[in-house]
């Protein structure tokens, strides 16, 4: 019907092009944000989010690094970083409204113009190892303070550092252990937005940048926001501009005529553009699987657009005119295709089992693509078709010899080698099944930063000299009439803290009991050996006035709670790997059920780490839930179509192999099973079967007209052969382009994908046609 009226559905589709384009110009915004990570529904995330209520969360931090190779030990080195700490204080910049800065102290000002303007404060406070004083006893007027480093006094620098190297507190947390390098601790509002996140990363290294250190290094959440969705924003251009140049390559090759070319492009233009304004109509937004959306858009697409001009200009070539043509293009390949949409879409729908919001996403605007790449093509490329000439899309002379004889030689050598085919197919299976059973998941912040990229040599650098950027956190909650004023209490937190101080990985434990440790140092001319809770309750007493003295103004309610019933442990873990981590925590847990007293405290690790390592285990099972139910679903779609049980095992079996090679490959090569390596399967599932599905509608369609099976086969390996081969070549490249990614995943995912699906497409060309003589005799209908 459509075919009637070419100038307004071609119109139609521009418009809703360009209406695309300035939807998701206004609408769409690349984010990113580590608790999209987290698994709704979980326990631990549950206690995690009631935890932040009773304490101040464990991320709202910027550390500013600041090295000086010849020591940090230099009174105008000194002075430049307590200037520079002073300063970031009180970094502010303007901000267009109240509602771009949810929960950011801000203040009105004026402005240059003399306008009323909002200024934000993102920063609540700052530290560093030159703002930092010990109390000590004196026999006068009982405590006084005293500097960790006495800036105006260089002579005793010497003094001062050995007392700071000494002290466990300040070690790899205000200042490295070599002594080059000084951390100044910037506090930031909770939940700090994209936005405000991207001006206060650059009021900082604007400030930074005023003095003449010789090196800094950044680390924190904020830091992550900016520089991840920088990076995001580049390679998702550079992605989508290197697949589209490797399209026009494959198409120029096929096609080899000026306008067929444009007339692919132009629609996989117009799908792609109305399906990110989709996007912006339902207020998506791009996070860090954005990367894969313009390359499943194009090499779908693509695909569609190869099978539907290859079946038009096969018709031409056998003599049709182009209305003829379009109208068995339509009969013979629209059903396919919209199998093969339908099965795609199911594929990555899968993934909505997944209890992470981004994979969840992901598998629904995937399909959402798929879907309207499919609409596209089959509407609006059969229309602009019909308004070419034959000679202005092909060479119509040009016969595609190449192809016919080569799908010939591949249907002759599955009848004479089908048992060396079947045999080597089952030896793959079992060196699959070997590398399956050494899948780690193992994943660690490393494996997800960019490759060769200021935030991850930060990162690095943190993790190397200092205490590193993972959270680790120990809830504990006071059982009965106990609180934190109990001298029982502080016993109890004091052995759990020196487990933990045995555990090489975890650095920088803090908790109540330094406040009555540094007490004690007090009393004891702040001898090293003297940082240890008093020794009996009597003088606990005595410590405990002083104590809630010396918590005002602190960081008192960081570690206590209001009602004083909870309390916790804080400290770092270094990237070792959610397995590793694990590890730790149920050794851990196990150490204190034996050695706490249960009637005392209670204890749990938590923390954002803990949630995002348990990412894993859920990226596991859904995985697994998902795939099953899309073979469920794929299965029944198939079923209904062919009617035939056969045909169902038959359309299985080579899209089951590329997957076990997909999951061998991330086993031998010690992938880390997370979230970039999972989706993979739902892609490889929901793409694959699409080119089984076009042999086995062509087989369909051959048979059902009387043709021997045999000449069935080979009729269906010659006619689709060559355009599921284009098609194969096109996804292989189209995923090539991650290669250039400097993120990991990406990285990742484009090695497994170009790997397998070139296996999946030489299954189905010796697999299905084996399987068909084997299920199949002369004659046989369907």
């Amino acid at each position: 019907m459509f075919l009637k009226y070419p100038k307004t559905v071609i119109f139609l589709f521009f418009a809703l092009s360009i209406a695309g384009c300035f939807t998701a110009m206004n609408r769409v915004k690349f984010v990113f944000d580590f608790e999209q990570f987290f698994p709704e529904g979980d326990d631990d995330l549950i206690f995690f989010r009631a935890f932040k209520e009773r304490f101040e969360p464990d991320d709202n931090f910027l550390l500013v690094g600041i090295r000086r190779e010849e020591g940090v030990f230099e009174q105008a080195f000194l002075e430049d970083v307590l200037s520079f700490s002073l300063e970031a204080r009180r970094i502010q910049f303007e901000v267009p409204s109240v509602d771009s800065i949810d929960q950011v102290i801000y203040t009105k000002a004026l402005n240059n113009t003399g306008d009323s303007v909002l200024m934000m404060h993102p920063v609540l406070s700052s530290q560093s190892l030159v703002q930092i004083e010990f109390p000590i006893k004196n026999a006068f007027t009982g405590f006084s303070f005293i500097p960790a480093i006495h800036l105006e006094d260089s002579s005793r620098y010497a003094r001062d550092r050995v007392k700071i190297m000494q002290d466990e507190r300040l070690v790899n947390n205000l200042i490295s252990e070599d002594g080059k390098m000084l951390v100044v601790v910037l506090k930031t509002v909770d939940n700090i937005q994209q936005e405000v996140a991207i001006e206060l990363i650059n009021s900082v290294e604007k400030l930074v940048k005023k003095y003449t250190f010789d090196d800094y290094h950044l680390l924190g959440k904020s830091y992550f926001q900016k520089e991840i969705v920088r990076i995001q924003v580049k390679e998702f251009f550079m992605t989508t501009g290197i697949s589209f140049l490797l399209v026009i390559l494959i198409l120029f090759l096929l096609f080899k005529r000026f306008w067929g070319i444009v007339i692919a492009i132009v629609s996989i233009s117009i799908g792609m553009l109305m399906f990110v304004g989709m996007m912006g109509l339902f207020g998506q937004q791009l996070d860090t699987m954005a990367l894969l959306y313009p390359i499943i858009m194009i090499i779908v697409a693509t695909s569609d657009v190869v099978h539907v001009m290859s079946k038009y200009t096969d018709e031409l070539h056998a003599g049709k005119n182009k209305k003829e043509a379009i109208h068995t293009t339509l009969r013979e390949i629209g059903m396919s295709i919209f199998l093969t949409s339908s099965t795609t879409a199911i594929g990555f729908l899968s993934l909505t089992t997944s209890r992470l919001a981004p994979i969840k996403s992901f598998g629904i605007n995937a399909a959402m693509g798929v879907m309207v790449a499919y609409i596209t093509v089959i509407i609006f490329t059969t229309t602009i078709l019909t308004l070419f000439s034959k000679e202005q899309i092909i060479k119509l002379r040009d016969k595609p010899i190449f192809w016919i004889s080569w799908m010939e030689w591949v249907n002759e050598k599955t009848k004479t080698h089908a048992r060396s085919i079947v045999a080597s197919i089952v030896l793959l299976v079992v060196f699959c099944l070997v590398g399956i059973s050494q899948i780690t998941t193992n994943t660690s912040f490393r494996n997800i930063l960019p490759n060769n990229a200021k935030v991850t040599d930060d990162f690095l650098f943190f993790e190397k000299e200092m205490s590193g950027f993972r959270p680790f956190e120990i809830a504990i909650t006071l059982q009965g009439d106990y609180d934190v004023d109990d001298f029982e209490v502080l016993q109890q937190i004091d052995q759990l803290e020196n487990y933990y101080k045995k555990i090489p990985a975890i650095k920088n434990m803090t908790s109540i009991t330094g406040f009555y440790k540094s007490i004690n140092k007090a009393y004891n001319g702040n001898k090293k050996e003297a940082f240890t809770l008093p020794k009996n309750e009597k003088q606990f007493k005595k410590y405990r006035k002083l104590a809630k003295r010396m918590a005002k103004g602190s960081n008192f309610g960081i570690l206590v709670s209001k009602d004083k019933k909870h309390t916790r442990i804080s400290g770092r873990v270094l990237d070792i790997g959610a397995d590793s981590i694990n590890v730790i925590r149920a050794k851990s847990q196990q150490w204190a059920d034996k050695n706490l007293d249960a009637a005392i405290v209670k204890t749990r690790t938590t923390g954002t780490g803990v949630i995002i390592d348990k990412n894993s285990d859920y990226i596991r099972n859904s995985l697994l839930k998902g795939l099953l139910l899309a073979l469920l679903v794929i299965s029944v779609i198939i079923a209904f179509i062919f009617k035939n049980l056969k045909m169902l095992i038959i359309s299985l079996i080579p899209n089951v192999i590329p997957m076990l090679i997909a999951a061998a490959i991330i086993g031998y090569w010690a992938i880390p099973f997370e979230a970039g390596a999972a989706i993979v399967f739902a892609i490889i599932f929901g793409i694959a079967i699409d080119d089984t599905i076009h042999l086995l509608s062509k087989f369909k369609l051959t048979i059902d007209k009387g043709i021997d099976t045999e000449e069935a086969i080979r009729i269906t390996l010659v006619e689709t052969g060559k355009a599921i081969c284009f098609t194969t070549i096109i996804l292989f490249f189209g995923f090539l382009s991650l290669y250039l990614s400097s993120s990991p995943p990406a990285f990742r995912i484009g090695m497994l994908m170009s790997s397998t699906l070139i296996s999946a497409f030489v299954c189905d060309i010796l697999i299905i046609p084996i399987m068909l003589r084997k299920w199949f005799k002369p004659k046989k209908s369907l």
